[in-house]
């Protein structure tokens, strides 16, 4: 069962919020009955009506965007900057980002207008693994790596261990390439973490989302998963194994 209003909006008729004023202005109808009550949960099976009109579910769509820098991880931005939803301008659902990536950081980022899929991909405690490529400040030592690896503590509180491999590093340059590999998502959380044991992050991107990918994507583009890899990220996050 699913809140009415989240129904509404799933469907493409209005924003969770204006659904909530459709409600209350009387607009809506459960089986033919009118519905004030914002709590009221709805089941497939119920039919909805809205300004007289039955909706219809909208059909779930799952989307795999290679983002490129200066685009904002969200469904509309205030301050009138891109976002990742106008690269879709062909896609009729309402699709939202599956978490976010920084305005500078690039890579692999899930859409979808599956609420229930996007929670599993993003909770903590379902331990989808995300892969990071770092470029940062300094030669990363030991034991900075050691540090990253059992967690760092952060004002929000202590990451969850992490996996972390140098792929190459340069003294005279300055610089350290790494690999990072975490399943939780707090705000800017490899740039903090990063940062925490003295080496900014100078450039970011995620190369993996669980098993996918970005190869055979330019910055921009985007693809469709398949039935199967949608299957199989739902496996990963009920049985921590790919199905």
């Amino acid at each position: 069962m699913e809140r009415l209003q989240k129904v509404i909006a799933h469907a493409g008729i209005a924003s969770r919020r204006k659904a909530e004023e459709l409600i209350l202005e009387g607009r809506v109808k459960v089986n033919g009955t009118v519905v004030k009550e914002l709590g009221t949960k709805v089941t497939g099976s119920d039919d909805v009506e809205v300004n007289g009109v039955k909706i219809e579910s909208e059909k779930k769509v799952y989307h795999l965007l290679y983002k490129p820098r200066s685009v904002i991880s969200a469904v509309t931005d205030d301050k009138g900057r891109k976002t990742v939803v106008d690269l879709f301008p062909l896609v009729e659902e309402r699709i939202f980002p599956v978490g976010r990536l920084d305005y500078d950081t690039t890579g692999v980022l899930l859409l979808t207008n599956d609420g229930d899929f996007a929670n599993k991909m993003t909770h903590p405690r379902y331990k989808i693994d995300k892969t990071y490529v770092a470029k940062v400040k300094g030669v990363l030592k030991r034991e900075d790596i050691r540090t990253l690896e059992k967690g760092v503590m952060l004002e929000d509180g202590k990451t969850a261990p992490a996996l972390v491999s140098v792929i190459s590093s340069d003294a005279k340059l300055d610089k350290t390439i790494v690999a990072i590999t975490i399943h939780e998502g707090k705000n800017r959380q490899v740039r903090r973490m990063f940062e925490a044991v003295g080496h900014p992050v100078q450039k970011l991107k995620r190369e993996q989302f669980a098993f996918l990918t970005a190869i055979g994507l330019n910055a921009g583009e985007s693809r469709e998963l398949t039935a199967h890899e949608v299957k199989q990220l739902r496996v990963l996050s009920e049985t921590g194994k790919i199905g």
